[in-house]
């Protein structure tokens, strides 16, 4: 019996340690700018055939329209779940021209 609650044990905290991981995961995109939308915060990359938004986070927010539309930028964002934008953590602009060429989180460099 105690060898069955171990295992038990062990698959469900297996199960949390996984899992848990998955709704915070960092990603990176290595993207064109395609549209900057001021209003709702927001930056409009692709990737693979896939036009998606990517949310902008307070500290970012003075530096957005700072991009460069059409520049290649890699940027790094948390997932958050499927009912959340992916939220920006850094970005490095590759190609184009901007005065915010590296976004730390913090401040722009």
């Amino acid at each position: 019996m105690n060898l069955l609650q171990h295992s038990i044990s062990l698959s469900l905290w297996l199960l949390t340690v996984l899992a848990v991981p998955a709704f915070a995961e960092d990603r990176s995109f290595y993207s064109p700018v395609i549209h900057i939308d001021k209003e709702k915060s927001q930056i409009l990359i692709s990737t693979s055939a896939t036009v998606f938004y990517i949310e902008v986070p307070e500290a970012a927010k003075p530096h957005m329209e700072k991009l460069p539309i059409s520049g290649l930028v890699d940027f790094v964002v948390e997932m958050r779940g499927e009912d959340k934008l992916p939220l920006i953590k850094t970005w490095k602009v590759k190609s184009g021209e901007s005065t915010c060429m590296f976004f730390n989180g913090k401040e722009c460099k």
